[in-house]
């Protein structure tokens, strides 16, 4: 490729990055954009495209564009702003293989809604900010702009508040960063609480003696516990008391020294509860809260501890809240479609009645 070959009606011009080379088109008819890339790896092209084109199939879906590939190069056709969206997406994920960033298909979506939301976003400071590598060997990193934030305030500030929709990696990235705390031996214990608030259901009587009365409600905790590590090495560590997992109510009256602790369903806690674990925290501790204030269990007549906290907490130094969107959502595609139809419907609800009280 070369300054000859241009067609003299076309304005061309060269860029490089990380020793790939892509050539732009401004020529724009009807607000349409052409870009050509060039990979000088086909290899890594390959895996980039996907499997007979699956990659470059959704990141022309989720741009709106159409890419054509062929060997180690590709076209891609659209609009003003879908164009240019493809182009980065595909130049840094480009980038991603080549220092060896194991590419899994979900993180196409995370590319193009991260770069989506903010163009100038390096997924390198992102993806390979590598939290903690599981005993399956897999590479826990965040995966949008927001777990990014978290993490690092996790690593900056004794205290961070997660506040935001299921399926953002609230709990699951706290929980990678407290394993990843206790392996370099920087705690000397992770401690994980719940709250034990029944989700819009009555339970009845439990049998069996109070762990096992409240086991239900720790098991979403057990379960990321056990996505982490191995099950036999996380069951001896708990068996010796270097993690435990409690309900909430039984957090009172302790002093949490060289811990790791992690409040998970924040909402549903009273004022009272909130304040008891926030007292908890004794020297060399680090404890990340997490929460949906959309998702409330308590009797209406109770004040949930996480949304009088935004304002008791707000400008506390050492104390730092993180809010997630559906936008961070690292579920099944339509976790963040059914999250954005509740919104909807709340939101009309409330306009409803609005309406009704100065009617």
């Amino acid at each position: 490729m070369s300054e000859s070959s241009q067609e003299p009606q076309t304005l061309f011009g060269f860029c490089r990055a990380e020793s790939l080379w892509f050539q732009f088109s401004g020529q724009e008819l009807k607000n349409k954009q052409e870009a050509r890339l060039e990979f000088d790896d086909i290899h890594l092209a390959n895996t980039l495209f996907g499997v007979q084109g699956s990659n470059t199939r959704l990141i022309a879906q989720r741009s709106g564009t159409k890419i054509h590939a062929k060997g180690n190069a590709l076209s891609i056709q659209g609009d003003e702003i879908g164009v240019p969206l493809a182009r980065r997406v595909l130049e840094e994920l480009y980038s991603l293989l080549k220092k060896g960033y194991p590419l899994y298909p979900s993180d196409i979506d995370f590319a193009v809604r991260i770069l989506s939301n903010k163009s100038s976003a390096r997924l390198e400071e992102i993806f390979l900010d590598t939290v903690y590598i599981s005993s399956r060997k897999r590479v826990i990193t965040p995966k949008s702009l927001t777990q990014k934030q978290y993490i690092d305030a996790i690593r900056n500030y004794d205290i961070v508040i997660g506040i935001g929709p299921a399926g953002t990696g609230k709990t699951y990235l706290a929980m990678a960063m407290a394993v990843a705390a206790l392996a370099k031996e920087e705690v000397d214990r992770i401690v994980l609480t719940r709250p034990a608030v029944e989700a819009g259901e009555k339970l009845g009587f439990l049998p069996g003696d109070i762990f096992e009365k409240v086991n239900p409600y720790l098991r979403p905790l057990y379960d990321a516990l056990y996505d982490m590590m191995d099950f036999d090495r996380a069951s001896k560590l708990v068996e010796r008391g270097t993690i435990e997992v409690v309900p909430l109510a039984f957090m009172r009256g302790r002093t949490l020294n060289d811990s790791f602790v992690i409040l998970d369903e924040a909402q549903n806690t009273g004022s009272e509860q909130m304040k008891m674990f926030l007292t908890r925290l004794g020297y060399h501790s680090k404890a990340v809260i997490t929460g949906d204030i959309t998702q409330v269990d308590l009797p209406e007549d109770r004040q949930s501890g996480l949304i009088e906290i935004q304002s008791i907490l707000k400008g506390v130094k050492g104390i730092e809240f993180v809010y997630f969107t559906e936008r961070d959502v690292v579920r099944h595609p339509l976790v963040q479609e059914i999250i954005k139809a509740y919104e909807r419907a709340d939101k009309n609800i409330r306009l409803v009645k609005s309406e009704e009280r100065h009617a």
